[in-house]
C-alpha cells in the first residue's frame, strides 16, 4: 500500500449549471465541489466512498463555508482538501477553494462512519483498512 494521503487538490472550472442568473456560483455548489474532491481523494487511495452492499456508509454530520470572494461562470479554481482530524468514528476535512492562489471560500466537513442496524444508522469504528489510507495533514 502507498503512503496514506492527508491532502488532495482538485482543479475545476465553474459550469453554467452551478451559477445563478447573474453568472455567480450558487452557494450550494461549494458543497458539491468539496464532495467531488473528497471522492477523487478516496479514489486516489484505491477506495470508493460508496459501494453497493458496503458494510459502512459515510453521511455528512456537519458542513460549513465562509465566503470571501465570488466565483463566476468559466472561472478556474482549485479545491484544497485536507484531513484535519481522523477519529475512531469520524473524519474531519478542512477545505479551501482558491482562484489564482487567493482563498475565495473556506470551511469544513465532518463525515461519520456508520453501519445500518435494524433499519437505523449507527456510528461505528472506521475499519482499519480504510483508516490506514488517510493521515492527518500537518498544520500550515
Amino acid at each position: 500500500m502507498d503512503a496514506p494521503i492527508s491532502e488532495f487538490v482538485l482543479h475545476r472550472r465553474v459550469q453554467f449549471s452551478e451559477t445563478d442568473a447573474s453568472g455567480l456560483v450558487h452557494f450550494t455548489s461549494f458543497f458539491k465541489y468539496v464532495e467531488e474532491a473528497e471522492h477523487a481523494m478516496w479514489r486516489a487511495v484505491g477506495l470508493s466512498i460508496f459501494s453497493r452492499g458496503a458494510e459502512v456508509g459515510w453521511p455528512r454530520v456537519s458542513a460549513s463555508f465562509d465566503f470571501r470572494r465570488p466565483l463566476y461562470f468559466e472561472d478556474e479554481f482549485d479545491v484544497h482538501l485536507k484531513v484535519a482530524a481522523l477519529g475512531s468514528k469520524t473524519i474531519r476535512y478542512a477545505v479551501e477553494l482558491r482562484k489564482d492562489d487567493e482563498v475565495v471560500a473556506e470551511g469544513g466537513v465532518i463525515i461519520a462512519c456508520t453501519r445500518r442496524e435494524g433499519g437505523r444508522l449507527r456510528a461505528t469504528h472506521i475499519p482499519p483498512g480504510i483508516a490506514a489510507r488517510f493521515a492527518v495533514a500537518r498544520s500550515s
